[in-house]
């Protein structure tokens, strides 16, 4: 019991324990980690935050042994982690667990990718240690002459960091400059860090040539996990870039440790960086607020939470010279809420860098904010688009709530008055049948639609009294007032849905944001409207939808190869040629016997890029049509791409 861990342990183990009995479920093996749990799970955060480091760690574990697991479970646990617990862990400062969580997610959604760029790693380890050595020579000889104690470590960016890259910048391996990373550490004392650090700044740049582009001062203003570092980008004697990280021993462990460390820094009285800590505390406190907030849809709630785990950051002042960091794109509305709940209510727009600027105005770092209140003013259902923090969202939110729990008053009032006058009792039974038959969510919701005008009580003309209850008549009137339908029912875990010619009696249909063919792997979610959407894995919405709503995907696959055609859009790029468009249609028209929907090319300094739409039979189809585009000499890259 818990009263038996208190008495052989001490209260501290005691609370940690109960945190993780009330998440129970959360990882549990025959479970999908769904939004009401992830909302469990934030709740013991904001109580204990050493509970959540035990429960990534179990979330670690699970997916170092996810190999044993059909393969869509391993989809959907790998999307939940790369949707939920690797942002969580980056936004706790625990940056090893991060990386690890995201490596093994991208090794199960995209092994073709992880395999090639783990085996490129690795084939390329002597290569980049004699570049490495190389490379900080020069600056050991300096530090070791001026008597700085130090370490320096050449580390390879993460698999997953490397495949980000790739994808946003549509780059192949070889063309990621950065795919390593210089870190050197120092070992100074507390008072001393800043200094070093700058020191050994101008140490590096003495020997290579800085890009002042790339300058990162998380020294002075450290991230809101705690994170601290200097970092910079230099341009080494062969011509390639190269990222130096300079932190000293302490900013290093809680960069690697986050949370974990700022938790020992604290709990030990040991020195450690106030606005660090500060930052942390903060995040913390806001996590509070969030679920204080009272947000009854646990997924918008996830959504609202997940918005800012992952944001860049800015910094901003009030007049009297107080700094507030917020995610980037935050507006005047979110630091008015940021300083105050009842500010950001009263809030009527701002005055930045002494001039007015509306509630959308977007901050930027350096910005000096004066917030102007009235009154009068109260939260309103279009501030949710001038907010971008979840801790605004929230917080608006909840005062609309507030706001709409008196109109539903006002409704229940005239619901009561109504059933008065025709001597109806009004009572539970009463209201239920009226839920009942309106098809309503809540008696909130019913109370609410009469205050608004959208239900007029005295249009029911489908109710009639007996024995001083309701019954329901079924005429044409009474049937108008009823409200959508519910939602579908999830499929079971055993269901499989085929696709394919002499399967038409089954109501499904192709996701447009990601355009499935024969032979991609695929699953179906089932939509609110009725219906089943089929979604390739990777899609650009798979993560999002496996991990916030899998109780609603099944299992997908196609049964035959058919002769139908389906629609597919390939980007291209390469060297701009005379007679290169003839080229690439010919080949597509005329040697592959495709048909062409649309084709575009934009040209710019001898390069172009190029888009085009065609029509396939399946993923064979379209890999012999992508290498014949390759063959066309010019032509660098081929690729498939989404419409979502």
């Amino acid at each position: 019991t818990l009263e038996d861990v208190e008495q052989l342990f001490g209260k501290r183990e005691r609370d940690i324990v109960d945190g993780l009995t009330k998440m129970s479920g959360v990882f549990d093996p025959g479970t999908s980690a769904q939004a009401e749990n992830f909302r469990k799970m934030l709740l013991t955060l904001s109580d204990d935050a050493r509970v959540i480091l035990i429960k990534l760690a179990d979330r670690l574990d699970n997916m170092r042994t996810l190999d044993h697991m059909r393969p869509d479970k391993q989809q959907k646990i790998a999307s939940e982690t790369l949707f939920m617990y690797a942002p969580l862990a980056h936004r706790l400062g625990l940056y090893s667990m991060k990386t690890e969580l995201e490596d093994l997610s991208l090794k199960y959604k995209e092994p073709s990718d992880y395999e090639l760029i783990e085996t490129k790693l690795r084939k390329g380890k002597a290569v980049r240690t004699r570049f490495i050595n190389a490379f900080t020579l020069p600056i050991r000889r300096s530090l070791a002459e001026q008597g700085v104690a130090f370490e320096i470590l050449g580390r390879p960016k993460s698999i997953y960091s490397i495949w980000s890259k790739m994808q946003k910048q549509r780059v192949s391996f070889e063309e990621v400059y950065d795919v390593f990373a210089i870190r050197i550490i120092l070992e100074s004392d507390a008072e001393k860090e800043k200094a070093d650090a700058w020191r050994t700044y101008s140490i590096v740049t003495d020997f290579y040539q800085p890009n002042p582009d790339r300058l990162r001062d998380w020294i002075s203003l450290p991230k809101a996990n705690g994170y601290e570092s200097l970092h910079t980008t230099v341009m080494s004697p062969s011509g390639k870039w190269v990222e130096v990280q300079i932190r000293s021993r302490r900013m290093n462990e809680i960069a690697e440790k986050g949370l974990a460390a700022h938790w020992r820094y604290k709990q030990g009285g040991e020195d450690e960086s106030k606005a660090a800590s500060q930052n942390l505390d903060n995040w913390l406190v806001q996590v509070r607020e969030m679920l204080d907030g009272g947000e009854t849809n646990a997924i918008d709630f996830i959504d609202e939470f997940k918005l800012n785990l992952n944001s860049e950051e800015i910094y901003v002042f009030t007049p009297n010279g107080d700094l507030f960091n917020l995610p980037k794109g935050a507006t005047t509305l979110d630091f008015a809420f940021r300083v105050h709940t009842q500010i950001g209510s009263r809030c009527i727009g701002a005055k930045v860098n002494h001039k007015l600027v509306p509630l959308s105005h977007q901050l930027t770092s350096g910005d000096q904010v004066e917030i102007i209140t009235s009154r009068k003013q109260k939260p309103k259902e279009d501030w949710l688009g001038y907010v971008v923090t979840a801790s605004a969202r929230s917080k608006i939110r909840h005062a609309l709530r507030d706001e709409e729990r008196t109109i539903a008053n006002d409704g229940k009032d005239k619901l009561r008055k109504w059933m008065r006058r025709k001597e109806i009792a009004f009572n539970d039974a009463n209201i239920e049948s009226l839920i009942r038959r309106l098809k309503d969510d809540s008696p909130h919701a019913l109370f609410l639609r009469i205050a608004t005008g959208d239900l007029e009580l005295d249009r029911l003309g489908g109710f009639a009294v007996e024995r001083n209850n309701l019954i329901w008549i079924k005429t044409p009137a009474a049937r108008n007032l009823v409200a959508k339908a519910p939602i579908t029912q999830p499929p079971s875990k055993n269901d499989v849905l085929l696709i394919g010619e002499g399967m038409q009696k089954i109501d499904y249909s192709l996701a447009k944001c990601c355009n499935p063919i024969p032979g991609d792997h695929v699953f179906g979610f089932v939509m609110v409207s009725g219906g089943i959407k089929v979604h390739r894995q990777n899609c650009p919405n798979a993560t999002n939808l496996l991990s916030k709503y899998a109780y609603r995907t099944m299992k997908a696959q196609w049964t035959s190869r058919t002769a139908k055609q389906f629609e597919v859009s390939l980007n291209f790029t390469g060297i701009d040629d005379v007679g290169l468009v003839n080229a690439v249609t010919k080949v597509i028209s005329d040697d592959m016997h495709v048909n062409m929907r649309a084709i575009s090319f934009d040209s710019a300094d001898g390069t172009f890029d190029g888009r085009v739409s065609v029509l396939v039979t399946d993923t064979e189809h379209l890999k012999k049509l992508q290498a014949k585009l390759l063959d066309v000499p010019g032509v660098w890259t081929v690729e498939r791409v989404d419409e979502g």
